[in-house]
């Protein structure tokens, strides 16, 4: 389970929020790269805008619980 404290600034304001310990699996960027970038200087997944839809909100709570780290969060805001 994600941890807030542990939220990367780079995500986007909202409730969807990856942490420090993604291992760049790519998973989530795979499945909603309009959700989900990379940082090429830390290789850390995050949020690069919040979902807008119910279908993509309901991807990215398919994502969260594949996340096989469990660094994708919500924080329920």
């Amino acid at each position: 389970m994600a941890h807030l404290p542990e939220r990367l600034p780079e995500n986007a304001p909202g409730r969807y929020y990856v942490d420090a310990t993604c291992i760049d699996c790519e998973q989530c960027r795979a499945m909603a790269p309009e959700i989900f970038t990379r940082d090429p200087d830390t290789g850390l997944s995050f949020v690069q805008r919040q979902p807008a839809t119910d279908d993509e909100r309901a991807l990215v709570e398919e994502i969260l619980a594949g996340c096989a780290v469990g660094s994708i969060g919500d924080d329920g805001a």
